[in-house]
């Protein structure tokens, strides 16, 4: 560790740390430009950052890290790009798997899987059955993903267990985060089926299997069938490379995320960065569109957990 990091990490709390850090990892691209390389050596040494960013927050006891490694809109790249992409994303799997196993991580794939390649299919699945038994830090690779294709898959998901008459069944979450192709539901949740869509509203199936008019969707029962079921909430969102947006990634699970954007692009955001962001992240004021009390605070030294929209249900 340098000096730069042990000094950083002096002024991090490791009691009011992020259960949940998401990373828009983005600059690959430009970082390879400014250097006269082609864009996959970005991508290629983009991959030392992310072992580095896994490693660090495993040993900070985080819960869950998800990074976005590839979004559905990525197949407008170049056909040559996008097969590197995967190839590299079935060479890092397999190339580190052992410090996945070492720091006792759990692999959760977010997407949908089932419109990667074969190869890529299997080595998701042969992953996150290697590490089911781990329980460390979830580890959530988003791949082929997008934040509105999940809600529109999750609301497609309901909508068929509703016609077979098991709505309130919790199936669904045994495959959650399999490489089944949908993330939070065993179902093909990525278009209607040609029934489902020909099928009124008002004859969609109750979940005591009797026709009746289409019962409200609430956020719990949405949440139930996103593909990050079970999982907190992001509480701290880092982008790299400067952009200001948000990417089309975790919608709905952001809605109360601190954002820390850095003009630091992806290949560089070193150890170091990452504890800024940390340190950045414990500056904030959350209050989840309350008001904050600082009595209420010293009276209770939870408060922050308390007021938290999964908390609070909101």
């Amino acid at each position: 560790m340098s000096v730069e990091e042990s000094e950083l990490l002096k002024k991090l709390d490791l009691t009011r740390l992020p259960r949940h850090v998401a990373v828009i990892m983005d600059g690959n691209g430009r970082w390879a430009q400014r250097r006269h390389l082609p864009r996959i050596a970005g991508h290629r040494f983009g991959t030392k950052t992310a072992r580095t960013t896994i490693e660090t927050c495993a040993r900070l006891n985080i819960e869950a890290l998800t990074l976005y490694a590839f979004s559905v809109e990525n197949w407008r790249r170049p056909k040559a790009e996008t097969d590197f992409l995967m190839q590299l994303l079935r060479e890092y799997i397999r190339k580190e798997m052992p410090l996945i196993q070492r720091n006792n991580i759990r692999m959760r794939f977010l997407g949908r899987i089932e419109e990667l390649p074969p190869g890529v299919q299997k080595d998701v699945r042969d992953a996150t059955e290697r590490t089911n038994t781990n329980t460390g830090m979830w580890l959530c690779i988003a791949l082929n993903y997008g934040g509105r294709a999940e809600i529109v898959d999750a609301l497609n998901a309901i909508l068929s267990a509703r016609q077979n008459g098991n709505a309130h069944a919790n199936g669904h979450v045994a495959n959650g985060h399999v490489a089944n192709g949908n993330g939070a539901h065993p179902s093909n949740g990525n278009s209607q089926t040609a029934r489902e869509a020909s099928t009124p509203a008002s004859q969609i199936a109750s979940p005591n299997g009797h026709t009746s008019p289409l019962e409200r969707i609430t956020e719990e029962q949405l949440s139930a069938y996103l593909y990050t079921e079970g999982l907190p909430d992001p509480d701290l969102l880092i982008r790299t490379s400067g952009e200001m947006r948000v990417s089309n990634f975790l919608l709905w699970q952001i809605a109360y995320a601190e954002m820390f954007v850095t003009e630091t692009l992806w290949p560089d955001f070193n150890r170091a960065r990452l504890l800024e962001a940390l340190i950045d992240f414990q500056k904030r004021e959350r209050r989840y569109g309350g008001i904050h009390s600082a009595s209420s605070e010293s009276s209770n030294g939870n408060s922050h957990e308390l007021n938290s929209p999964r908390a609070a249900g909101k």
